[in-house]
């Protein structure tokens, strides 16, 4: 049966971090792992509340089949929230509803890619768009980034030497790091890209989750015709509804229809109808400010006991917003050596090798702050920087 498979299943191993998470099934575990948002923010009686008026109110219309392209009105609610948040003037026709934002990593490279094909990615980089274009087998040329953007220099020789078709960026704390691009850097981004063919992804799940500082540029300012962006409501609603979106200029959704239809007809209607109701009913900015409040305490517990327990030598950095922040270990220490010494302490991580195209052994390390309170995190960072110590 080996040989029935594709060569682009056979090619792509599974997520890194779901083996990981399988470890960290003990609850005895302090798991800074996963990606998750916390389950204590869900607004459960909401949602319950949105569901009962779906059902009184639309009834049987509600389960039946649905146009591709989404609810008008959730389309609608999105193309309003990028007016009044960002300036931005979307029809609800650039807007299509995705099961989640994952599936529009999927049906982009469905779309735009060939065997070979050039594709610039971050490095490191979010390990769910590694793995979603890797199936469609392009060239990945990875771009370093760091605080303040991607390195313009490294990204300038890609494109002067190769063709991307696409660039692919989480420009709003960065998973696995943490770093949002700075405005001049956008700018410079797009200057290398503009006239070119290549198509700027931005994926940003997590742009609302931001505890200091102003919104910055959205590339679809600065190069409307070449640029799709990502959202998601994962984060910032509750993740199993598995909704996202995709914005993209018109001879590109109708070719993203075509894949979607491919793909799975539509996302689940029930979903987006709730959703909606949800978001026209509710404040979602004030639900948001709860998530945030919270979240910026545990990254500032996260920062302050990496402080106080990590050695001289270890650096990380200290994001705006989101749920994640990167850890550096002093060259020559592998993250994961340092992942199996920590387990035996009962704590967990995700060293930072599944971040890199070429998955080569790292002194890196990315750690969730978004799912544990401020005493267990204290706690886990004091194992963690144990673990560090006996391994220097």
């Amino acid at each position: 049966m080996e040989n029935a498979f594709a060569d682009r299943i056979t090619d792509v191993p599974r997520s890194f971090i779901r083996e990981i998470l399988k470890v960290t099934i003990d609850a005895s575990i302090i798991s800074f792992a996963g990606g998750l948002p916390n389950r204590l923010y869900f607004p459960v009686q909401g949602l319950q509340q949105a569901s009962h008026d779906v059902f009184a109110e639309a009834g049987a219309d509600a389960l039946q089949y649905a146009n591709t392209e989404g609810f008008p009105g959730l389309r609608q609610w999105i193309a309003d929230r990028y007016r009044q948040k960002e300036g931005l003037d979307i029809p609800i026709e650039d807007i299509l509803i995705t099961t989640g934002s994952q599936q529009g990593l999927d049906l982009l490279g469905k779309t735009f890619l060939n065997e070979g094909d050039d594709l610039v990615i971050e490095e490191p980089g979010y390990l769910g768009a590694i793995q979603a274009f890797a199936l469609y087998r392009p060239r990945f040329h990875p771009v370093p980034v760091a605080e303040g953007g991607m390195d313009i220099g490294a990204l300038t020789r890609v494109m002067e030497e190769r063709r991307p078709k696409l660039l692919y960026t989480v420009t709003n704390f960065q998973n696995p790091c943490g770093i949002s691009y700075s405005d001049d850097n956008r700018r410079a981004v797009a200057e290398l890209v503009r006239g070119t063919g290549c198509l700027i992804i931005q994926d940003d799940p997590y742009g609302d989750l931001r505890f200091t500082g102003s919104r910055r540029l959205s590339f679809k300012r600065l190069l409307p015709a070449q640029t799709v962006l990502l959202g998601s409501f994962s984060k910032t609603v509750a993740p199993s509804l598995r909704i996202g979106w995709l914005v993209a200029p018109p001879p590109i959704m109708d070719k993203l229809v075509i894949a979607k239809q491919a793909a799975d007809l539509h996302t689940n209607a029930l979903a987006q109808r709730i959703l909606h109701r949800f978001l026209t009913d509710n404040d979602l900015d004030a639900h948001i400010a709860t998530i945030i409040r919270a979240y910026g305490r545990q990254k500032e517990a996260m920062i302050a006991a990496i402080r106080d327990h990590f050695p001289a030598g270890v650096q990380c950095t200290d994001p705006e917003g989101g749920m994640f922040l990167w850890v550096t270990l002093p060259e020559g220490m592998s993250s994961m050596a340092l992942f199996d010494a920590a387990i035996r302490k009962k704590v967990a991580f995700v060293p930072g090798t599944p971040f890199y195209v070429d998955r080569k052994d790292s002194n890196t390390l990315r750690l969730n702050f978004s799912c544990s309170d401020e005493p267990t995190i204290v706690e886990g960072i004091r194992r963690l920087g144990t673990s560090i110590k006996e391994l220097s």
